[in-house]
């Protein structure tokens, strides 16, 4: 799912040791000296590591055959889902089709056939792109991240809200003896509408130049719970604190969108590359603000 730089090592040399666990506990083992790059899908990993964008650790741990980490359950009012679940199996799930139907819809903007199948939720989170296709929808679903090491052989677990594991353009939180177990969120209120748009030249093919995404109970011609996401306008994954809490409550009308338009724009910090400029990615976050806004009202 990730591999962290390593300088020391050379970007040319593979991994010394192949590891294929079949419970969390021995993958939590095999991670826990902090010397293990971990292979769940491998359509980043592969790539980043041929470029030496990524280097290998000692140990290649591929988690792919640990059922803990696959799947998608209901535990009380949470949805959990294993960081090893395919991009695949989140387009076909028919819990996630009836409670959190916007992570569907991100999923199916996601890439090909041929790499939804291979790729996983985790991996997508953990290789940290802004542009990563499923994390607004798991944004504004208030996500969690379940991290797991080993510790002399017990098991121990944490979770991070996942507005806090991105640290920077390919960089998170966690740390070098853990390693994501699941991601989870609570069920969303059943009045609460979302949606997910992005942009490409071909959406469901293409990494995103502007994705975006909302989530807001309506009451008459106001928001209320508002929040909203933006991917590829910033070094991480943005959830944009200031617009929502600009909306929140507050009649919708066309006056009232452009200054929350106006707050966007001093939230973003996108940047010029070959997919697009800045100025391009601006003026999209905004005509994609005015769109989700104008179709909650």
């Amino acid at each position: 799912m990730t591999a962290e730089q390593d300088s020391n090592l050379d970007i040319n040399q593979g991994p010394q040791e192949y590891v294929a666990p079949t419970t969390l506990g021995q993958a939590a083992e095999a991670v826990a000296d902090g010397n293990a790059t971990i292979l769940a899908g491998g359509t980043d990993l592969m790539l980043q590591t041929a470029v030496g964008h990524i280097n290998y650790r000692t140990r290649l741990v591929n988690i792919r055959r640990v059922a803990e980490l696959r799947g998608v359950s209901k535990q009380d009012d949470e949805i959990r889902i294993g960081a090893a679940t395919t991009i695949t199996d989140i387009r076909n799930d028919e819990l996630l089709s009836r409670m959190a139907p916007v992570l569907v819809e991100a999923a199916n903007h996601f890439a090909g056939s041929q790499i939804r199948n291979a790729a996983t939720i985790g991996g997508n989170i953990c290789n940290a792109s802004p542009a990563g296709d499923t994390l607004p929808a798991l944004l504004i679903l208030d996500a969690e991240v379940e991290l797991t090491c080993s510790s002399a052989g017990t098991l121990a677990q944490r979770r991070m809200p996942l507005t806090d594991f991105f640290t920077g353009p390919g960089q998170t939180a966690m740390l070098a003896n853990e390693l994501l177990s699941a991601i989870v969120f609570r069920i969303p209120e059943h009045r609460a509408e979302a949606t997910f748009i992005k942009s490409g030249p071909r959406p469901a093919l293409e990494i995103s130049i502007v994705s975006a995404a909302i989530s807001a109970i309506r009451d008459t011609n106001a928001l209320f719970h508002v929040r909203l996401a933006f991917g590829a306008v910033a070094p991480v994954p943005l959830r944009a604190t200031a617009t929502e809490a600009f909306i929140e409550g507050k009649t919708l009308d066309d006056d009232l969108i452009e200054q929350a338009v106006d707050i966007l724009m001093s939230e973003i910090n996108p940047i010029d590359d070959v997919r697009a400029t800045a100025w391009y990615r601006r003026h999209l976050a905004a005509v994609y603000l005015r769109r989700l806004l104008v179709d909650e009202y």
